[in-house]
């Protein structure tokens, strides 16, 4: 460990509870992934021994889970994929826009994400191209036409 609390950490300090909460909501994939979180570069997943030839002194290296959402083992790919993103963006100010659910929906949207996550990006898309068309806001537009 680098000293600092870690996402496995939080996870396993409170996976317990958490599934006793939510465990039957969870899909056998988001089980798969908090085991994988929790268990990467620890002796649940194996390692290997580096070893000095001259002084003796040895390392004990863990094997990594490999799992796409861990954030040890995504490190370099996202900050690979962050620099080429930021490669993309024109020299002009952004702006940053979170749309979240309200916390009494987690539980519906955990058992239906397809259709929660569906209606959710339409509303926020149909607002930013509501806001984006007010000049009061964000000044004048082109309109941006729609399919389905």
């Amino acid at each position: 460990m680098t000293g600092g609390l870690e996402v496995a950490d939080v996870f396993r300090d409170g996976e317990s509870d958490f599934l006793a909460q939510y465990g039957r909501m969870l899909s056998r994939e988001q089980r798969q992934v908090l085991r994988a979180v929790i268990q990467c570069r620890t002796a649940a997943l194996g390692g290997h021994v580096q070893w000095c030839g001259d002084c003796g002194h040895q390392r004990i290296h863990y094997n990594s889970c490999r799992n796409r959402h861990c954030p040890k083992c995504q490190a370099m790919a996202r900050a690979a994929w962050l620099e080429k993103r930021e490669s993309e963006l024109l020299p002009i100010p952004y702006f940053h826009v979170v749309f979240t659910l309200p916390h009494e929906l987690a539980p519906l949207a955990l058992q239906n994400k397809r259709v929660m996550y569906d209606i959710l990006f339409r509303a926020a898309a149909d607002t930013l191209l509501q806001l984006a068309a007010d000049p009061k806001h964000l000044g004048e537009v082109v309109p941006i036409s729609r399919t389905g």
